[in-house]
């Protein structure tokens, strides 16, 4: 479905976009038919009239009204049921427009009913879905009586499709949601036709339209007028709510005008309700833009007639737009391009289809052959300025290819700028543009003064004053532009203070009695320094002072009728000292800093060699052997001297030894040498004799020994060295569980926990230094007990064992024929014991019944006599047993045992 208007169809316009067009828009259903709610059938409406002539009483005439209702083919079954169909007849309602009296309603059998389908899709569309919706129309014919403000006709239903996204659902009367639509026209009398007829302009039925997401779309809404002198506009308007309507009842009177629009959720509304990147043209009805994510919107057409230059008539049509996640290749290029700042540009395919494979971009430039490229993402220098034609072909020679054409200007040269002058909040403030264009003629300015309690703090002019109504911060921001297209954006923070501002460098300062200052103040406007008795230059920002005692001086600014007044406190003083830190000590290669007390404002340290900054109140000195600082202060002309002893001592001397490696549970005895007073090792907790110089060291983990010598020549701080003990750790031996095997029977051993492993005795095993030997015995022992020593590759060890008992008969698997699980320690567990076996397939345990209550397939492993985690009753139960011998023969065994208790 789509506007009137005449064109080629469909898919032939949508073929041609492919290979000839910039944006191909491609894909959405225009009329679509998505979501299912029960009863949410209505996909979309209109209401339009006809005059057909005189009535068949005077002073009437006769209208022709038809309403047309969309619904999509095949709607997904909801709950079980069906959708409900279109209705057989509609209840369309005539209001005087005056009054919103109802002057006539009937109930109109439908009229006529057709299908409409997108026949032929393009082979280049992927991931689409059919498109195809059905539509009814109800006409009827009746006598109006003539009248001055005319009338609104009207119909309404109850149900939308309830998968609509930019549209809020509303409580229906039956306790579920959705929302209805209201499909009305208005016929206009007398004030505004005078004696004249007229005719509603009307959208034809076109072959259906596919939008995909996010693609440029570009499709034609236009409608016709029978009076051929009336011209059209066209608008995104609001779409009219269901009014009272609750249920899908086709009988239902409408309810008054004037009507409401359906509550739009946020981001959408009547004149953006695809979002903000899609429009309409208001002349020729061209709905385009960027499509949105995919889902069903709600969208209206409002086409107003204009007859005279004067609009006599407004028609209406609503219709879900159905956005698909459907993809194709395409050439999508920006509008244009532009380069202000230098000249070059990064070019990108805007669109996102996973079906381009191949790019060709040509930049443009007629002097170069060298100006193409094959990348998706190209850069590319421009050697000069000026306007170049830039096209991307995408899959070329390929079925879905597509090209774009696109202009590039390049203009490198545009600087923002521009300054502020202000004085307080009481004047305007200056704003003066700065901006400059090597290649164009500033020519537009956008000026924000960043007041966020008026609306028109805003200007368009160069150099605009504003004048503020109240002090803070203020954002000001600059859109300026140029004769060539370049457009770029400047902020900057302004202050609106309530009073001129004054700078002062100092408010607090000290001089000597004997000594002259010069005070300075930044500024506007004029200077009034005071007192002026011990002043010189009290008209100026820099005035001279030489006061005998402490004086406040006080500077007043006077700007443009902006006035404000700050002060300096000059203390005086006759003369100065400086005291010094008693002597210290230090340690050599320590650092120290002084802090002498003195009103002193320059200072001059000796010596300097060593120091970080000579001429510092508190500079930091590093002397290598006793040293006499001295300092002189100064406060002017005033002058004092100070000193302090630094005395360098040598840290203690600490050595600890060894560095060493030590198995888990063994010792290392360490040893420490010290020149000093005093000692002690930490951590202390894991040596014996830790306070000794010779400990012996038993950690269970890596551990840095500390030792800590300290003297009693006046160094604060210790010397110090470390020994490191790394801990191999435990070694975890494992020969395997205590097995059985039958005489001539290979028995593979497994040991783990370590690198090297010894067993003893040696009888049987095919080789007893490694970690899996093999085992093999003629009969001649009943048992053999291995000691198995399992080393790590630096020589840490532990021994463990395990057990074989010998059998002389072939594989078996025995179970015993009784067991007490009393938690005795004996017999509480019913094991098979395989003899000879090398794998068990099953252990399986029945009750009387034939319940399976244990099974498992791990050697060793038993029933503890535990039926989901309670006592199993005392008496007979069943068992069967499988296992595979050394040979692989499948040994099965089936049996009884007794459980007691």
């Amino acid at each position: 479905m789509g506007g009137a208007g005449k064109g080629k169809p469909v898919h032939n316009r949508i073929y041609g976009r492919l290979h000839q067009m910039k944006t191909f828009f491609l894909f959405v259903f225009l009329l679509a038919l998505s979501a299912p709610a029960l009863a949410g059938h209505i996909a979309g409406g209109e209401m339009y009239y006809r005059y057909v002539g005189p009535g068949t009483s005077a002073q009437t005439n006769r209208y022709e009204i038809t309403l047309r209702m969309f619904r999509q083919c095949n709607p997904p079954m909801v709950g079980g049921q069906q959708l409900a169909q279109l209705p057989q007849s509609a209840n369309i309602t005539v209001f005087d427009l005056a009054t919103s009296t109802p002057v006539a309603s009937q109930q109109v059998l439908q009229d006529n009913f057709t299908t409409l389908s997108l026949l032929s899709p393009l082979p280049c569309i992927q991931s689409y879905s059919p498109v195809c919706y059905q539509v009814a129309t109800y006409v009827w014919q009746t006598d109006l009586p003539i009248n001055a403000s005319g009338y609104t006709a009207a119909f309404q239903t109850c149900c939308r499709s309830n998968s609509l996204v930019n549209i809020v659902r509303q409580q229906l009367g039956n306790n579920s949601t959705g929302e209805g639509a209201t499909y009305a026209c208005d016929i206009p009398g007398t004030l505004t036709l005078g004696t004249e007829v007229n005719s509603s302009a009307v959208f034809g039925l076109k072959d259906t339209v596919l939008v995909c997401q996010y693609k440029n779309i570009h499709i034609d809404f236009s409608a016709t007028d029978p009076d051929v002198s009336d011209s059209l506009s066209y608008a995104l308007c609001g779409a009219y709510n269901r009014g009272d309507a609750q249920g899908a009842d086709s009988s239902h009177i409408a309810s008054r005008p004037p009507y409401q629009n359906v509550s739009y959720t946020p981001g959408f509304s009547g004149s953006t309700p695809m979002g903000p990147n899609i429009t309409i043209d208001p002349v020729t009805g061209i709905i385009q833009g960027r499509a949105p994510a995919n889902g069903g919107y709600v969208v209206n057409v409002c086409v107003t007639e204009w007859r005279n230059h004067k609009a006599i008539s407004v028609h209406r049509k609503d219709f879900m737009m159905s956005v698909q996640a459907c993809d194709f290749a395409a050439a999508d290029l920006p509008a244009s391009y532009i380069d202000c700042t230098d000249q070059t540009l990064n070019f990108a395919n805007e669109s996102t289809s996973s079906q381009v494979h191949s790019y060709l971009w040509d930049f443009g430039v007629t002097t170069m052959t060298s100006d193409t490229s094959n990348l998706p993402t190209p850069s590319f220098t421009y050697p000069d300025t000026g306007t170049f034609t830039v096209k991307l072909v995408i899959n070329r020679s390929e079925q879905c290819s597509d090209s774009a054409l696109v202009p590039v200007k390049v203009y490198p040269g545009f600087k923002p700028a521009f300054t502020v002058v202000g004085s307080c909040v009481t004047n305007p403030y200056r704003f003066t543009d700065g901006t400059t264009s090597r290649y164009g003629v500033v020519n537009n300015w956008r000026w924000d003064f960043g007041d966020a309690d008026v609306t028109n703090d805003t200007s368009l002019l160069r150099n605009p004053s504003y004048k503020y109504n109240s002090v803070g911060d203020r954002s000001v921001q600059l859109i300026v532009g140029d004769s060539k297209g370049c457009l770029d954006t400047l902020s900057q923070t302004v202050k609106v203070e309530a009073k001129l501002q004054i700078d002062l460098p100092f408010r607090d300062t000290l001089i000597c009695s004997i000594d002259t200052l010069q005070l300075h103040a930044s500024s506007n406007g004029t200077f009034l320094w005071s007192p002026t008795a011990t002043m010189i230059d009290y008209n100026t920002p820099d005035p001279k002072v030489f006061p005998k005692d402490t004086t406040v001086y006080y500077v007043n600014a006077t700007y443009n009728g902006c006035t404000n007044t700050d002060s300096v406190r000059v203390n005086v003083l006759d003369s100065i000292t400086v005291k010094m830190a008693s002597d210290t000590t230090i340690c050599r290669t320590d650092s120290v800093q002084f802090h002498p007390v003195s009103y002193g404002l320059q200072y001059l340290w000796d010596p300097a060699g060593n120091m970080n900054d000579a001429t510092l109140k508190s500079p930091a000195a590093l002397p290598l052997t006793n040293t006499l600082y001295h300092v002189i202060a100064h406060l002017g002309k005033c002058v004092a001297e100070g000193s302090i002893n630094v005395k360098v001592v040598p840290y203690p001397i600490s050595k600890a030894v060894p560095d060493a490696t030590i198995c888990y549970g063994s010792t290392v005895a360490l040893h420490g040498d010290i020149v000093g007073s005093s000692f002690k090792w930490v951590p202390a907790n894991s040596l014996q004799d830790a306070n000794t110089l010779t400990p012996i060291a038993g950690p269970t983990h890596t551990t840095p020994y500390i030792l800590y010598a300290y003297d009693t020549l006046g160094c604060p701080k210790p010397g110090l060295d470390t020994a490191i003990v790394t801990v191999i750790p435990q070694v975890h031996p494992f020969a395997g569980r205590d097995t059985a095997v039958v005489k001539d029977q290979p028995l593979q051993f497994q040991a783990t926990g370590g690198v090297y492993y010894t067993w003893t005795p040696s009888t049987g095993l095919s080789n007893p230094s490694i970690a899996n030997p093999i085992g093999l015995y003629d009969g001649s022992y009943d048992s053999i007990r291995y000691q198995v020593r399992v080393a790590t590759a630096e020589g840490c060890y532990a021994d463990t064992s395990v057990l074989v008992k010998i059998f002389r008969p072939y594989p078996e698997i025995y179970v015993p024929s009784a067991f007490s699980p009393n938690h005795d320690g004996k017999n509480d567990v019913l094991r098979p014991i395989p003899v000879g076996v090398q794998r068990l397939v099953y252990f399986r345990v029945f009750d009387r019944w034939g319940n399976l209550i244990f099974s498992t397939s791990e050697i060793n492993k038993g029933w503890d006599g535990q039926v989901k985690g309670q006592p199993a009753l005392s008496g007979t139960y069943v068992y069967t047993v499988e296992g595979i011998d050394y040979k692989n023969a499948v040994i099965v065994r089936k049996g009884t045992f007794v459980l007691i208790r």
